[in-house]
């Protein structure tokens, strides 16, 4: 984010706007026009892309040459204030690392991208887990303690940049249902996982189930990466179309290194086609983002009514040949307060989507979530961000007849009406406070109706408070 404003002028245009009104007047000088007093060592330190700025110079003269790195720091401190599983809070901490290398910069030859990125988590107790027993997880760092690799690919794009192939370790939602204009890593409006990547895209997650063997599939989203190669043709400005193939189980352990690819753990694919509205270079409208995709994971997948009911009727659990699923994304700027050439890029962005899976090997085969966000909402805060969204997550109806027939078999209500799943509710409201160019803090406020699925929990209300830190 840059938030430094230059105004430059012709050096001929100007002496002679200066000098001809003089001697129109007869020789009569004009008053010096005011000029903006030097801005003081506070507010520079302020307006710095960087809390440590340039490092003396260096990082610019390493980005002159096509080394760039981005160090930032997410902390959380979400506390549950009633309902789910218990009351209490935790501190989760995230420390990224980034490196970029242009190849044009550094050797020549256009097009080539290397990137190398790490994290190290630290956030003490599974806050969602442990507290609220939630499915979407209210915490974008809620994952166990790790210092790992994220991702390290190069990318080499062809044909004037219309062609692009990305190979190595990465994370599938760094390139596949990302939003443009309401959430990003750089921008997070948002703390809780659905609003982020969709809850029911971790449906190839391992299902736990009593006594069904689990560690063959996993999905690659952040804080995970897996080995893995992406192809996306740009035929127009306007529209793309990709697809990608990653190893269907990503290392989850401490180091993020493991690299194992064999057909036990299969691989997931990934199909996505996109349109912008607005999207190209000459385009003065409101400018849109729409994409519709889909996955697939070659793997094994136990049927969940099969396996739920297996100890009642003494057969062996079936097994589904691969999953898949569907997704729609839109987010679209509905209003700007000046021209595109706004730095803050102050308006309202809306923003849409559902996904979709097949209920018998899936355990959320439906979620929808949208909402509003609005830059610079409060006047001589044109950086803060007020975000409002809800998501609706729906439970398999064949987990929900496999316990109404245990509990016909069994002939007492094993499972109680509270336990039957239906499905998870969440209303986030978010403001994102820019108080210098490299520090945001964030006041959120997350109400979980179903916390799990059911009713079997109250409904919980979790308040959290977070920041960023650019270095």
């Amino acid at each position: 984010m840059d938030m430094k404003i230059t105004r430059a002028c012709g050096g001929v245009f100007c002496l002679l706007g200066i000098l001809l009104p003089a001697m129109i007047a007869g020789g009569a000088t004009e008053p010096a026009a005011p000029t903006d007093p030097p801005k003081s060592g506070l507010m520079q330190f302020l307006e710095q892309d960087y809390l440590f700025g340039t490092w003396g110079g260096k990082r610019t003269e390493w980005q002159q040459n096509g080394v760039d790195f981005e160090f930032v720091y997410f902390g959380a401190w979400p506390r549950n204030m009633s309902g789910g599983i218990k009351a209490g809070q935790v501190y989760e901490g995230t420390f990224m690392a980034v490196m970029d290398l242009d190849s044009e910069k550094l050797a020549g030859y256009g097009g080539g991208h290397l990137r190398a990125s790490s994290l190290w988590l630290h956030s003490g107790d599974a806050f969602s887990r442990n507290y609220v027993g939630d499915l979407n997880q209210v915490s974008l760092l809620d994952f166990p303690d790790s210092l790992r690799l994220w991702e390290f690919w190069y990318e080499q794009k062809f044909w004037e940049n219309r062609i692009s192939l990305k190979l190595g370790q990465m994370a599938i939602d760094q390139d596949f249902l990302m939003p443009e204009y309401y959430l990003s890593l750089a921008s997070l409006n948002f703390l809780n996982q659905t609003f982020f990547f969709p809850t029911v895209a971790f449906n190839v997650y391992d299902q736990n189930i009593p006594g069904v063997p689990m560690g063959h599939h996993a999905l690659a989203s952040t804080p995970y990466g897996t080995p893995g190669v992406r192809l996306r043709y740009d035929p127009i400005e306007r529209f793309y179309v990709q697809a990608g193939v990653y190893d269907g189980n990503p290392d989850r352990s401490r180091s993020g290194t493991r690299i194992n690819l064999n057909s036990q753990e299969g691989a997931l694919a990934y199909f996505e086609t996109g349109y912008r509205l607005n999207g190209a270079k000459d385009d003065t409208g409101l400018p849109g983002n729409y994409k519709i995709g889909g996955w697939y994971h070659t793997d094994d997948f136990y049927d969940y009514h099969s396996t739920l009911t297996a100890p009642i009727t003494g057969l062996p659990p079936k097994l589904h040949s691969g999953n898949y699923g569907f997704y729609f994304l839109a987010d679209q700027t509905l209003y700007r307060e000046q021209d595109a050439d706004d730095p803050a890029k102050q308006g309202l962005a809306g923003f849409f989507r559902v996904a979709g899976a097949p209920s018998d090997r899936n355990l959320a085969p439906f979620g929808v979530d949208g909402g509003l966000v609005y830059k610079g909402l409060i006047p001589g805060r044109d950086w803060d961000t007020f975000g409002v969204a809800a998501s609706y997550l729906e439970l398999s109806e064949k987990i929900e007849r496999a316990q109404r027939d245990i509990n016909a078999a069994l002939g007492f209500p094993f499972f109680s009406d509270k336990q039957m799943v239906d499905y998870e509710a969440v209303l986030e409201v978010s403001y994102r406070a820019q108080l210098t160019a490299w520090w945001t803090l964030q006041p959120d406020f997350q109400w979980v109706m179903h916390p799990g699925g059911s009713r079997a929990l109250d409904d919980a209300f979790v308040f959290s408070l977070f920041t960023t830190l650019r270095f």
